[in-house]
């Protein structure tokens, strides 16, 4: 622990967290209740997994197994270590998945181009499912607004979007895939943090916001939301990426109006408080989209079943 002493060091997270090796070895001694069964699993000899998880076990200041010669078996706190490793290891494969995407590969079979939003929160979850139904389709992601989206689709630079505005682009057909919400949030020390009461339209409207870029969908909607409010004051800060508005906004800075999506590790933390807001509907749809006239084909029609919907 590094506690709140200004003079105790700060120990790196890299030094505080196994290794992914060792969280999916502790996953497979799970699975087999065996470390040896574990150890063949992942590919190491058993002295080595034994030395792994004692390492694990020192770093971590908990046991995590209980041998005897009948197995391995997760003690009380190994399980519940267990189920946070699982966590971890699933949100690794989801980067993988994302980052392999990201590879401008020569022999890219598929072309995604994605909002912010989805790329980040949704598509990597698909990525993962489409690699298991086509493990040999080479995917690229093209990463940009929604505006951007509809341009490297229109141009024939992708196969297949995802945006986050209220409607189709001019020149694409698509389908809703999911919905979203936009909430408005601000760090815990804003006066907003404290209000007993929602905010009104009027009131959102003309308080200066952190805002995303002209051209995101999360802009379009709250511009259309709040247009008959008199419309979005002159932003405080406008930039190009939600991450860059979360950190914005945590920094105490001031307000800002994001997807749900995007905000729960902020929320669950404390980090980010939502404001509740009254009288303006700030809800959008989610949608797949591709050229006009040419229905996917091929693992763009497989990408798009795996999002619930299919063309």
């Amino acid at each position: 622990m590094t506690g709140d002493d200004p003079h105790t060091p700060h120990i790196p997270l890299a030094h505080r967290v196994p290794d992914l090796g060792a969280l999916e070895l502790l996953l497979a001694v799970a699975r087999h209740g065996s470390l040896g069964r574990a150890a063949r699993d992942v590919g190491i000899t058993q002295p080595a997994a034994s030395s792994r998880v004692r390492s694990m076990e020192r770093q971590l200041g908990v046991t995590l197994l209980d041998r005897s010669p009948r197995g391995s078996r997760l003690t009380d706190a190994g399980a519940l270590v267990t189920d946070w490793a699982r966590r971890v290891v699933e949100a690794a494969e989801a980067f993988d998945a994302g980052t392999q995407a990201l590879r401008d590969r020569r022999d890219s079979r598929l072309r995604v181009a994605a909002s912010m939003t989805i790329a980040e929160y949704l598509l990597p979850g698909w990525l993962i499912a489409l690699r298991g139904e086509r493990p040999d389709t080479a995917v690229s992601l093209l990463v940009g607004n929604s505006a951007a989206v509809a341009r490297r689709l229109v141009t024939g630079e992708a196969d297949l979007g995802f945006v986050e505005g209220l409607s189709i682009p001019e020149g694409l057909d698509g389908t809703v895939i999911a919905h979203d919400r936009l909430v408005v949030v601000v760090a815990p020390t804003h006066p907003w943090a404290r209000r007993r009461t929602p905010l009104l339209p009027g009131e959102l409207a003309a308080t200066p916001l952190i805002l995303r870029e002209h051209g995101s969908g999360t802009r379009q909607v709250l511009d259309a939301a709040l247009a008959v409010h008199g419309g979005l004051a002159r932003p405080l800060l406008e930039l190009s990426s939600t991450t860059a508005v979360k950190g914005a906004a945590e920094s105490g800075a001031g307000p800002c109006v994001l997807s749900e999506l995007a905000l729960g590790e902020e929320l669950s933390a404390r980090r980010l408080v939502q404001v509740p807001v009254a009288g303006v509907r700030l809800r959008r749809q989610l949608r797949a989209v591709w050229p006009g006239g040419h229905r996917p084909a091929g693992p763009a029609r497989d990408l798009l079943s795996l999002t619930g919907r299919g063309a």
